[in-house]
């Protein structure tokens, strides 16, 4: 069973077969980074989707997901993010692991942001990402990816990122490379409780892709967050509880023809 699973991911991802590529996300990753463009309701992730959504952050923060995708412990995902702020500018950690011990991809970012003023702010984000199929071999390759966000009014937000622009190439003699990818994105929070946000993606060889979603923060406890992702018609949403400086979310996912993919996400402030 378990080379099966292998077999059809190694297919999904063509890694013999097309020159670009990337990283398995996460089914719901837009659960853990739609705040990017929220000034009332950023959490830990956000600077995962924009680097520069790390320059407005006050406090440390340590947050964790953990999505099952499509109920498979073979297609299983994990993340990982902190972020540091200092007088210099403000760092963030980035670590990303999917599949298992036959096929698995992981990802480690470092990335740098700061304003330029109370209109915009710049991030940049260095990465190394590695696949290994132990049958086969291993690849890796460094690459960068960089994001802009401006405070159009105290409501209105919008920005600009780029994903592995130029290089990304995997390894020495390989002609196979990581995708690249361009965002647009946009939030309007309605209120102090209400956001409300969209992205356009175009990665290297695939048709524009759209997610959009809402956000909800009520009674100071409470969280929930629905969205959904055009490209494959998948639908996410979730619900989150927040006491002291954590926070705990369980989200769900449900792609139309290989169904659902439950996660839950922890979030730990320090500081005011």
């Amino acid at each position: 069973m378990k080379a099966i699973i292998a077999i059809i991911l190694i297919g999904i991802l063509g890694i013999n077969a097309v020159p670009a590529q990337s990283l398995r996300y996460p089914l719901a990753l837009p659960y853990t980074s739609l705040s990017a463009y929220s000034k009332q309701q950023p959490d830990p992730f956000s600077f995962t989707a924009n680097q520069a959504a790390l320059a407005p952050v006050k406090n440390i923060a340590l947050a964790a997901y953990c999505e099952r995708r499509f109920l498979l412990a073979a297609t299983s995902a994990y993340r990982f993010a902190a972020v540091f702020p200092t007088r210099l500018g403000n760092f963030g950690l980035q670590l990303d692991y999917a599949g298992f011990k036959n096929f698995n991809e992981n990802k480690i970012g470092l990335a740098y942001a700061r304003s330029l003023g109370p209109k915009v702010d710049l991030g940049i984000q260095f990465n190394y990402y590695g696949y290994r199929v132990p049958a086969y071999g291993n690849a890796s390759a460094i690459y960068f990816e960089a994001g802009a966000i401006m405070h159009f009014t105290d409501k209105l937000t919008g920005g600009v990122h780029v994903y592995n622009p130029v290089g990304g190439k995997l390894g020495n003699t390989s002609n196979e490379k990581l995708a690249s990818a361009y965002k647009f994105g946009l939030g309007y929070d309605a209120s102090t409780s209400f956001f409300v946000g969209a992205e356009l993606i175009k990665e290297e060889d695939r048709p524009v892709n759209m997610i959009a979603g809402v956000q909800y923060h009520f009674a100071d406890l409470f969280f929930a967050r629905a969205g959904i992702i055009s490209e494959s018609g998948t639908a996410f949403a979730g619900v989150g509880v927040a006491w002291n400086k954590l926070r705990l979310d369980v989200s769900a996912s449900y792609h139309p023809q290989l169904g659902f993919s439950p996660g839950i996400l922890l979030i730990a402030g320090f500081g005011n």
